[in-house]
């Protein structure tokens, strides 16, 4: 478990070298008193471990740039090593433009070693396109939910895949969520196109998503606060943050309306779903326990999964994830 006494700890995302798990997460001092302040405020720390249970914590990966057009904050992403040998971070940022949360943008870093990072271009990697995704009505070059970038490889070796966060255009709050699709052949340049899903199952954001070949099998796996649910979703399946769909390939197209909810730690949030040493899977992530007047801001020990019968995601062996209380790291 990763807990720190100076920073609050949320969504988080990993890199593995061979050698070691590089967890990136979101970090804010605690010392703003109000967690709620803490989006505006966010960097990526960085912290390495060999069994994603105990954690070395290492200097801060990326941080806003003043004076660009990340210059607010910095938030969730993926890490990918090209084919070149260079390590690619895709993330999150907002600026001081004005619009707060609501300016969200895609942007670029690399690294030659996981741990000084380089910002790419002066400019965003990629932004909403009005024709498939909400825009900001003030602003159409915005949008209120443009984030978590995850990008994967073609498995066929066709280059590369993007996932961003975003809304359709088609229905309405908390029923809107979609994912944006992205292709690119060297990492740098990127082409949108329309969702790799559709809107109208009861979720207003498909967050910090994640493609994985688990067991042979294709498993998109996705965060949704239950407050971002339709009253109907939320009646039918229950209150639960992780949720997952079974699939054909690697780029779907997903059916939202096949996701089940992770029910063995309902309040897990934004857990990256790894491949440990062994081959087995396992999450790690945070409980979202703050609309219930709990903060518990730190990353939890691994979750050990598998895949069901519907080929979404199990709990194996659910061991203790972290609860107040816990030391510090």
């Amino acid at each position: 478990m990763l807990r720190s006494e100076t920073h609050w700890l949320w969504d988080s995302w990993i890199a593995d070298d061979g050698d070691a798990y590089h967890l990136f997460y979101l970090q804010a001092p605690r010392s703003l008193g109000d967690a709620g302040r803490r989006h505006l405020n966010a960097t990526v720390g960085h912290a390495v471990s060999t069994d994603l249970v105990s954690w070395e914590v290492l200097p801060e990966a990326l941080g806003p740039t003043p004076g660009s057009w990340d210059d607010l904050s910095i938030w969730t992403g993926s890490t990918v090593l090209g084919d070149d040998g260079v390590w690619r971070t895709f993330y999150t940022a907002t600026s001081t433009r004005g619009y707060g949360v609501r300016d969200q943008r895609v942007g670029l870093a690399e690294s030659d070693d996981l741990v000084t990072w380089r910002k790419v271009g002066t400019s965003p990697l990629l932004v909403a396109d009005p024709r498939w995704y909400q825009t900001l009505p003030e602003d159409v070059t915005a949008s209120e939910t443009w984030r978590d970038p995850q990008v994967f490889r073609d498995p066929d070796g066709d280059g590369w895949h993007m996932l961003v966060t975003a809304r359709s255009l088609t229905h309405g709050p908390h029923d809107d969520g979609v994912l944006a699709h992205a292709r690119s052949h060297d990492l740098r340049h990127w082409e949108l196109g329309p969702p790799v899903c559709d809107a109208g199952f009861g979720f207003g954001q498909l967050e910090v998503a994640q493609v994985k070949q688990v067991e042979g099998r294709w498993v998109l796996v996705f965060t949704c606060h239950p407050q971002e649910m339709t009253a109907e979703r939320r009646a039918a399946t229950g209150d639960y943050c992780t949720w997952s769909v079974p699939g054909t390939s690697a780029t779907g197209p997903w059916d939202v309306g096949l996701a089940r909810p992770f029910t063995a730690e309902p309040d897990l949030f934004a857990a990256p779903l790894v491949q440990r040493r062994d081959g087995t899977w396992a999450l790690v992530g945070f409980l979202n326990t703050e609309p219930k007047g709990a903060l518990n801001f730190h990353i939890t020990d691994p979750i050990p999964v598998g895949l069901d019968e519907h080929g979404t995601l199990r709990a194996d062996n659910v061991i203790r994830s972290g609860r107040p209380g816990d030391p510090f790291v």
